[in-house]
């Protein structure tokens, strides 16, 4: 299979919501937005993010467990000033990691994780791991 693009969506009844954060704080674009369902680019060449209200009865939602959205910056400190001055409630502290990365985490409104890091050289007892 070849495939062109890949993206998530998620199903929640805080389109609104995810809309507004994903603009405010990560530079996206609305693509499509029919009002129930959004899709988001981030940046301007960037990947896309979906939001979907439920459309049938029964139809399961998002819980927020499990999630975790990377996304890689060139500046990952900066990235770190710029929200936590927003104001965003910063999950997991700013810090450098032997696997090879320093960064840190917010939470979207439907509970995803938001992992912002940069690459960093990796301690050695990880570099065994690195593949290619």
């Amino acid at each position: 299979m070849k495939t062109d693009l890949l993206s998530t969506c998620f199903c929640t009844s805080n389109v609104d919501a995810c809309r507004d954060f994903y603009k405010k704080y990560f530079a996206a674009k609305p693509v499509f937005d029919c009002g129930w369902y959004v899709t988001l680019k981030i940046n301007q060449d960037g990947p896309e993010i979906s939001f979907m209200q439920p459309q049938q009865d029964g139809m399961p939602t998002f819980s927020g467990a499990g999630v975790m959205l990377n996304f890689k910056v060139s500046d990952v400190d900066s990235e770190y000033d710029r929200l936590s001055n927003a104001g965003l409630k910063v999950a997991m502290p700013l810090e450098d990691h032997p696997w090879g990365d320093r960064g840190f985490s917010v939470i979207d409104p439907i509970g995803n994780s938001v992992y912002i890091y940069s690459d960093r050289e990796p301690s050695d007892d990880f570099k065994q791991y690195v593949l290619g």
